[in-house]
């Protein structure tokens, strides 16, 4: 039987027919966020993405003879029409690529870069190295070269099945034909308006008359439909060279940025190979640098596999106690070490060393929190050496992240083409000599980490997310819940999270207010950050006995679908 399987941060057994109609909503009739029917499990197909729309056009594409690479293209350009606030062409990402017929993996690094004459000077800070404006995070000083197109393009005409407008046209009639508003989308609209009115072509096209969109209003985007037309006719010429990419250019410059038209036409996608792990026996493939998530989700793995996690309570106090200390050494780490290996040599094989965890495990004492510096991962290094994804027919294997980086990046539209830029200088550090300094054409250092895992050589699961540093800490629980506690896939996304970087650790209101006081006897700073942490969300599929499942996060709008 044909198996495809795929998920989008980037898998109700239906056999002939989609059980979920078109009007499926992750809103109920007031316009609040309804949590449940998220997952979906199929005997052929499965698709879960951050929306309904973009699952559908990408199980609409696997069941016309699409593979998984043509699907990943078609939902990334379609996630851009529906989810415009958190991704789009207007950004950049990585892929994780896993072929069947070769057992090769590759990772496609399509990050944005630092444009011509980017340099720390380019904010003003203040003495305490704070950016004094908000020109780091909005506006044409926080945009960078944008790789999404190009990524895309490049596997769909290397790998794809199918041609550009078999996969792009469903964006397309998208964009045009109009999506539902969420209530998730809704909320970011009211928190990001002020930076929306800021930029006229950005309030045309995501403000109704100078005011956010209701829940369950028709939002529209013909400029986006007609740039997609044209990267459809003339591929990525269309985008990186002519009256897109001068648009680009302008818009960027007019909001006190920095580009050129030649940045943009000689921009270049990156291939490599994908850092591994393991975890109790299981193969973990994930993302590269520049992304640093990869690496300390493996880091923050090799801690916890010194601990017999099975047999400690899932949810208990040692449980998310054990888990902020591991947090808090890997992010130790992170801030100190990681950045574009174009421009620096970063220690990755000592991070992901299974020795140097177990020094950092050594550290952890069981009854009490501590602050952690960095360690000394070079004396492990070595010369040994992934949202949204896809499993087709023939087990290739896709896993897809890619952004725009804040919530409607830089609020910057150039104008007549529909695309949203992104934000992305805003990742890097400010201050010269750090490993994240910034520095004409380095890419930023990103938390973005598309994962496949694998038992045995076999794929069993696949699953990225998107939410800045929490996508690491969200990733490693979800893998945690699924391997030391047999959890499948929608479990282990809805189980509560914590997430702790620097010495503050941010609960999900629905865990246990015993857990919590135990915490704070420990030492912990907590912060309650709601019943459902608004990040990171989690898309995942998972493959067992034969069955293809997909899980969505509750948490925004993710739906899987199957068939």
């Amino acid at each position: 039987m044909k198996k495809l399987l795929m998920s989008v941060v980037l898998g109700l057994s239906l056999v002939s027919s989609l059980v979920y109609a078109d009007d499926w909503k992750p809103y109920d009739k007031n316009g609040n966020v309804l949590r449940t029917d998220r997952d979906a499990t199929g005997k052929n197909a499965v698709v879960s993405t951050a929306r309904y729309e973009a699952s559908k056009i990408g199980l609409d594409i696997l069941e016309n003879g699409g593979n998984a690479i043509d699907a990943a293209v078609g939902v990334g350009f379609a996630l851009g029409v529906c989810e415009p606030q958190s991704s789009g062409i207007g950004g950049g990402g990585f892929m994780i690529v896993r072929f069947a017929k070769t057992g090769e993996t590759k990772f496609i690094d399509f990050r944005e870069i630092a444009p011509k004459g980017a340099n720390p000077d380019m904010w003003d800070v203040d003495k305490k190295g704070e950016v004094i404006s908000d020109d780091k995070e909005f506006g044409g000083k926080s945009i960078g070269v944008p790789g999404s197109v190009k990524g895309f393009l490049y596997v769909l005409e290397k790998y794809g099945n199918l041609d550009r407008k078999a996969v792009i046209q469903p964006a397309i009639d998208l964009a045009n034909n109009g999506y539902r508003v969420s209530a998730i989308m809704n909320m970011d609209m009211k928190n990001q308006m002020n930076n929306i009115l800021k930029y006229p072509a950005t309030a045309k096209i995501y403000l109704k008359n100078g005011k956010p969109y209701n829940v369950g209003d028709l939002l529209k985007n013909p400029d986006l439909a007609k740039t997609m037309e044209k990267i459809v006719k003339d591929g990525e010429k269309a985008f990186y060279e002519g009256e897109v990419a001068e648009a680009i250019v302008k818009a960027t410059v007019a909001a006190k940025g920095k580009m050129t038209l030649e940045d943009l036409k000689n921009y270049k996608i990156k291939i490599s190979d994908p850092v591994k792990g393991t975890y109790r026996g299981y193969e973990i493939y994930t993302a590269a640098p520049p992304s640093s998530g990869g690496a300390h989700i493996i880091q923050i793995l090799n801690i916890l596999e010194n601990y017999d996690m099975k047999n400690i309570p899932a949810g208990s106090a040692r449980y998310y106690h054990l888990l902020s200390e591991s947090m808090k050494m890997a992010f130790a780490d992170r801030a100190k070490f990681m950045g574009d290996t174009d421009f620096i040599k970063i220690p990755l094989n000592g991070v992901i060393n299974k020795e140097y965890a177990k020094t950092l495990k050594n550290k952890i004492v069981e009854t009490k929190s501590q602050e952690y510096t960095e360690g000394d991962p070079w004396k492990y290094e070595s010369n040994e050496t992934t949202h949204y994804s896809i499993i087709d027919k023939e087990g290739n294997i896709v896993a897809v992240t890619f952004t725009v980086n804040g919530v409607f990046a830089s609020g910057v539209v150039a104008d007549g083409t529909g695309i949203l830029l992104n934000n992305e200088m805003d990742d890097f550090d400010t201050g010269h000599d750090k490993a994240n300094s910034i520095q004409e054409y380095k890419k930023p250092l990103s938390s973005m980490s598309p994962t496949i895992i694998l038992k045995d050589g076999k794929p069993v699961a696949s699953l990225g997310g998107l939410g800045a540093q929490k996508i690491i800490t969200g990733i490693t629980q979800v893998i945690i819940q699924m391997v030391d506690y047999d959890k499948d896939i929608q479990e282990a996304i809805n189980f509560p999270r914590i997430h702790d970087a620097y010495g503050e650790l941010t609960y999900e209101g629905r865990i246990d207010k015993n857990v919590i006081d135990q915490l704070q006897k420990m030492g912990h700073k907590v912060k309650n950050g709601g019943e459902w942490l608004e990040y990171p969300c989690i898309q995942g599929v998972t493959i067992k006995d034969g069955v293809l499942r997909g899980g969505a996060d509750p948490r925004r709008d993710g739906k899987a679908l199957g068939f």
